[in-house]
């Protein structure tokens, strides 16, 4: 297994600035930055592609402001899907200038909707999305959401459920998101990712804590209960060769739960520093693990 690249999804740092975020993850030896549009200040945006270029960080895993075709009940935004899609693709065409390798994109959950009803308009907003990807020179990585979160999230929660609607779009801009948090108790993951895993675009990374207390609450890889040494050798070995993206969820309100060990609490370059310590770990054990 060769050295990984690091990135941080700026969802990790969440009350830091952009500018702040460059500072804390160069400093904490990161690779790249995985960039949240929430934190790119309308009329800044030449300022801040300057600040970004001068921290020498890659742009990883690029996070849109409205991020998914149907709504997502714990996170504000348009109710019509046509909406949506119209401003997630204002999103891709504003985080561009950064030539972030991958843009993630969620299906959103089905709500009301049939479930084929549901599929039916993810397909056409992801249509829509791949044309301008293609248009942009950009990769959009559909994210399977984990299924004790579907109500809220999604309608796919496994590599093959995402490759089926992937195929049927039928556009080589999209790929997959892959999320350890998300997929870590996937049946027959690993079996999933030798299929698949040609199709991914981007890798989040997060450890599972037991028993987690909901979705935004993610611990740092090695603090939870994932076995990432089996994980990482599978995507190594299914040729993954990108950024490693650790993106962390852990409210301390802004979503309406107060942890009183959220990380969020603590200041950007420790978390960052944690963050990459922390993986740097997991992924040393599982080297030991292979070469044993």
């Amino acid at each position: 297994m060769p050295s990984p690249r690091l990135g941080i999804c700026e969802f990790t740092t969440l009350p830091a600035p952009f500018e702040e975020d460059l500072a804390a993850y160069r400093a904490a030896g990161a690779d790249a930055i995985g960039i949240c549009e929430i934190k790119l200040e309308a009329g800044r945006e030449r300022e801040q592609l300057a600040a970004f270029r001068a921290s020498g960080l890659a742009a990883s895993a690029c996070v849109p402001a409205v991020p998914s075709i149907l709504p997502l009940p714990p996170i504000p935004g348009p109710e019509e899907p046509e909406e949506r899609v119209q401003a997630l693709v204002a999103g891709m065409r504003r985080l561009a200038p950064f030539q972030p390798a991958a843009i993630v994109c969620l299906t959103g959950p089905a709500g009301e909707r049939s479930q084929d009803e549901a599929r039916r308009v993810v397909l056409e907003g992801l249509r829509a999305v791949s044309e301008e990807a293609e248009r942009l020179g950009l990769h959009v990585g559909l994210e399977p959401i984990h299924p004790s979160f579907r109500s809220e999230f999604t309608v796919i929660s496994t590599l093959a459920e995402t490759t089926a609607l992937l195929d049927e779009v039928g556009s080589e801009a999209l790929g997959i998101t892959f999320d350890t948090w998300h997929l870590w108790d996937s049946p027959k993951l690993e079996e999933e990712i030798v299929a698949y895993g040609d199709r991914i675009v981007a890798v989040h990374v997060a450890d599972w804590r037991r028993p987690t207390r909901g979705w935004c609450d993610r611990a740092l890889p090695g603090e939870g209960a994932i076995d990432f040494g089996s994980l990482l050798r599978a995507l190594e070995n299914a040729g993954w060769e990108g950024a490693y993206d650790l993106e962390i969820f852990s409210d301390n309100g802004a979503f309406g739960q107060r942890y009183e060990d959220s990380l969020w609490e603590l200041p950007a370059f420790e978390l960052a520093r944690r963050g990459r310590q922390s993986f740097l770990t997991v992924w040393q054990e599982a080297l030991a693990e292979e070469r044993a």
